[in-house]
């Protein structure tokens, strides 16, 4: 079986396990069904979201034009707190940033293999939570916006980490952590005027991903330095899928083109 398309982030279903599926030119293909299997990938070239040309990928998706100019990428994807749509402030493109910034957003802590604090849109429940490869995830904060989410964010950042430790949550060896404590700890460390916002919710949020085996080695692969990719495929977690002698980030490589051949 041979597969072609451009790489987008795959789509996830909740589920014990997670499923996890490809779009290969319009075509979805259960990627779960694929492990087990000797893969082969070959890089062929680009296509960029916005302008659709073979032009070299800068991230997310995009050229190096496009991404420098396309409202998916502004500054406040990754920085929360430097939307400005509440404020009738354009950055790009103010029609589409109100759309995205001004909706109920959470702030959430997540164990990923270290504690973690993170932003996401409401209507991204759990979907962003499985692709960070978060094994438990507890609400901290509900908000009517994503600059009050990103300011809490801020906050909580003085005292634990926003960033994943991909090498210690593709381990399959995540030590447990008390999310519920965590955040009585943290919710004395907000503001008087941030106090409102967090959440009521104990509930935790627990998932279970398709790794059946530990790789043997935790060792990135990437289409930036290598033409083709020849393993098996032994799980998959977050975005990454996992082989046993290396991982891929599948996310990171959106826009690249690719023909993936199943061997065994």
């Amino acid at each position: 079986m041979t597969l072609t398309g451009t790489i987008k982030k795959m789509i996830t279903q909740n589920g014990n396990p997670i499923q996890y599926y490809g779009d290969f030119n319009g075509e979805f293909v259960n990627i779960n069904q694929l492990i087990t299997k000797n893969l082969e990938i070959e890089h062929t070239g680009f296509e960029c979201f916005n302008c659709h040309k073979n032009k070299k990928i800068l991230a997310m998706g995009y050229c190096f034009d496009c991404f420098s100019k396309v409202p998916q990428t502004g500054e406040y994807i990754l920085r929360p707190e430097l939307s400005t749509a509440h404020l009738e402030k354009e950055d790009r493109d103010l029609e589409y940033e109100k759309k995205v910034q001004l909706q109920p957003h959470v702030v959430y802590l997540a164990n990923t293999g270290n504690l973690k604090v993170g932003v996401t849109r409401e209507t991204q429940i759990p979907t962003r939570w499985i692709d960070q490869g978060a094994s438990e995830t507890i609400l901290f904060a509900k908000t009517e916006n994503r600059y009050l989410a990103g300011i809490i964010e801020v906050e909580l950042k003085k005292y634990i980490s926003d960033k994943t430790q991909w090498k210690k949550m593709l381990s399959n060896d995540i030590k447990t952590i008390d999310l519920l404590k965590e955040k009585d700890e943290l919710r004395e460390k907000l503001s008087n005027e941030l106090q409102k916002y967090i959440a009521n919710s104990s509930n935790s949020y627990i998932f279970n991903y398709p790794l059946y085996e530990n790789p043997k080695k935790i060792k990135s692969f990437s289409f930036k330095n290598h033409t083709t990719l020849n393993d098996k495929l032994i799980g998959i977690k977050g975005q990454y899928l996992i082989f046993e002698n290396q991982v891929l980030n599948w996310r990171t490589h959106e826009g690249y083109t690719i023909e993936l051949r199943v061997k065994s």
